[in-house]
């Protein structure tokens, strides 16, 4: 009999956790590599489950990409760790059980994300592998992206015939990441070829069965569960699961009541949480027809609301436009931090633009000073946001303050790692990169959290994104801020440039892109400055001119300020000649320095302007 033969006449259980059980063995390092180092334990694990009751086991080869596979300097061998955890499985089961090769998304490990070929490419490569081995099946789990899974799925469609398995993992109850409604992402998935539709991770058995209650019967594939041993528990520098494995013997139950053909465990799973399942449907036949509860209608967003006044974005777009980093203080001091805004408003800038502490080095919270400066003196904030700090719901959650304090424009950025700061105990976080977070900045702006869940009313955030012109490639450079404008950004700023002939470069390069563009200029201070920046400062370089004249004023700090101004009143003559956008950056808090260069700006294009209206008179005249 085979997997879809058993399906059609029984309820099978699955197996558990592959990870919970080797992480409790004190193992904390690459799960599938044991398949080549210690095989005899990958062995027990499955035969452990098999006497526990399993129908059904997977191979340990969730993470056997060549994407994954790369973090452990392991990506050239794909084929081997497959291949052994397909021979091992086998030799447990003893046709006692089934094998189901195991592939799982990559789209969810965020610092992983390839682009959508190499996702395809590694899926083909760990597809053939298992395939040649012969399982009795293929299970895809764990896709937060229901589009990743569908992709896959068609993919391995085109090329077997044999069971496919199909897990989601869903956010919250019956809703998928991208908002989708669960019933709906199974029914695209039975549509995309799948024999078994289901979800897995994430969420205990209570929620899951929540979940399916609003999920018909379909009409060719069966229905699977995988759920999570309950929401884990911090202790003792680990996560461990607490519930009683006896809760799953009621569960069970509740599962075969909702349809679910093939039930197993994911997260914290053991072989007891296997065996309750087993003797929760013992003895029970699958039902054929089931009532569905119709879920509550999603709640309407709201439209958006009009913004007192026009976005950054439209503004640089129409004239030319000064923005001014400020950062705000290492301390709680703040007086002459706001005596330095006040003057740059006075000078006439249009934004103030407040890092988030930058080089790793905290600093006042700049959603907090972005909020006195807009209240107390009226100027625009421009925050940034990294993506070091916070976690996805330390991020969804600071979107969302931004937006209630008033706070729309932001520039999305990676970070400087932590271990160039002064707390190097601490940990980047990473959860997402720059790109991802520009795209969820603007799922917000539809109104959808995150996870895909109705915000009720949308955000109103334009996105800038970070560009590094110092680069010897300007065309990957390039190609990768088309990349960010295709996730969403709508504008950019420059790291600092200080080379007259490489803002020639840019203008060229990106003279097919609409997105304006920001010229990042960071006045000099001294030779010590210059020199610290161009050899220790990531994404910083001087050329050799400009090292030389400020080398030249070592002796003499006022005539090093004054040759530093100069300079960047050199780059910026060229900056407004080709660009709307000229961003400063404040050295050292001598916000004196950015208000002169702020009013020279001005000067200038205030002659242009006049310059220009003395030739259109002039050309009056000839008429």
């Amino acid at each position: 009999m085979n997997l879809r033969e058993a399906l059609n006449e029984r309820i099978l259980i699955g197996d558990g956790a592959m990870g919970t059980l080797l992480y409790s063995y004190g193992i904390d390092r690459c799960f599938e590599e044991l398949n080549l180092t210690h095989p005899e334990q990958i062995e027990h694990v499955h035969e452990s489950y098999i006497e526990a009751g399993a129908d059904v086991i997977q191979t340990n080869t969730y993470g056997a990409n060549y994407i994954k596979l790369a973090r452990y300097g392991l990506e050239d061998q794909v084929k081997n760790i497959n291949a052994e955890a397909v021979r091992i499985a086998k030799r447990a089961a003893k046709d006692k059980a089934f094998v189901l090769g195991t592939i799982g998304g990559i789209h969810g490990t965020q610092s992983l994300l390839g682009s959508d070929e190499e996702i395809k490419r590694s899926f083909r490569e760990q597809l053939y592998c298992l395939l040649l081995e012969k399982v009795d099946g293929l299970i895809l789990e764990t896709y937060y992206d229901l589009d990743e899974l569908k992709t896959v799925l068609e993919i391995a469609r085109e090329v077997t015939d044999i069971p496919i398995v199909a897990n989601v993992s869903m956010h919250e109850v019956g809703t998928l990441e991208n908002g989708k409604n669960l019933a709906a992402a199974l029914e695209e998935l039975e549509a995309y070829g799948a024999d078994v539709v289901g979800i897995n991770c994430r969420l205990g058995p209570y929620h899951m069965v929540r979940s399916l209650e609003s999920v018909p019967l379909l009409n060719k594939a069966f229905l699977a569960a995988y759920p999570n041993a309950s929401l884990p528990e911090y202790k003792d520098g680990k996560l461990v699961y607490v519930n009683e494995p006896d809760y799953f013997t009621k569960c069970a139950r509740d599962f075969r009541d909702e349809g679910v053909r093939l039930i197993g465990g994911c997260c914290g799973t053991t072989p007891e949480h296997i065996r309750a399942l087993a003797a929760g449907v013992k003895d029970l036949e699958p039902i054929k027809e089931k009532a569905v509860i119709v879920p509550p209608e999603p709640v309407a967003v709201k439209e958006k609301e009009d913004l007192n006044e026009p976005p950054l974005l439209d503004i640089v777009k129409e004239r030319h436009s000064v923005i001014v980093e400020l950062d705000a203080p290492k301390h709680l001091e703040i007086d002459e931090y706001m005596k330095g805004v006040r003057a740059l408003h006075k000078a006439g800038i249009d934004a103030i633009t407040l890092a988030d502490n930058s080089l790793a080095t905290p600093r006042i919270c700049n959603s907090a000073i972005a909020t006195l400066i807009q209240q107390e003196i009226g100027l625009r904030p421009l925050v940034h946001i990294t993506c070091r700090d916070r976690n996805l719901i330390g991020l969804q959650s600071h979107l969302m303050g931004l937006h209630t304090l008033g706070l729309h424009d932001i520039l999305a950025i990676t970070g400087d790692p932590t271990k160039i700061g002064d707390f190097p105990g601490a940990t980047s976080v990473f959860d997402v990169t720059s790109f991802d977070l520009i795209k969820l900045i603007k799922q917000c702006n539809q109104g959808h959290s995150f996870s895909g869940k109705s915000l009720k009313t949308p955000t109103n955030f334009t996105v800038a994104g970070a560009f590094n012109p110092n680069v010897a490639n300007m065309k990957k450079a390039v190609q990768r801020m088309e990349r960010k404008i295709d996730f969403g950004a709508d504008y950019f700023l420059t790291q600092p440039i200080y080379s007259k002939e490489r803002i020639l470069e840019l203008s060229e390069a990106t003279k097919h892109i609409d997105a304006p563009i920001y010229i990042g200029i960071m006045p000099l201070t001294s030779t010590r400055n210059a020199e610290f920046l161009h050899n220790e400062v990531p994404g910083i370089k001087l050329t050799d001119d400009v090292r030389n004249r400020m080398s030249a004023v070592a002796h003499d700090r006022s005539e090093s300020i004054e040759v530093g101004i100069n300079i960047s009143k050199e780059l910026i003559d060229v900056a407004l000649e080709h660009f709307h956008g000229v961003y400063l950056i404040t050295p050292f808090m001598r916000y004196d320095v950015s208000v002169r260069l702020v009013e020279y700006i001005h000067e200038q294009l205030k002659a242009t302007k006049g310059q220009d209206l003395q030739a259109k008179m002039q050309a009056v005249q000839i008429k």
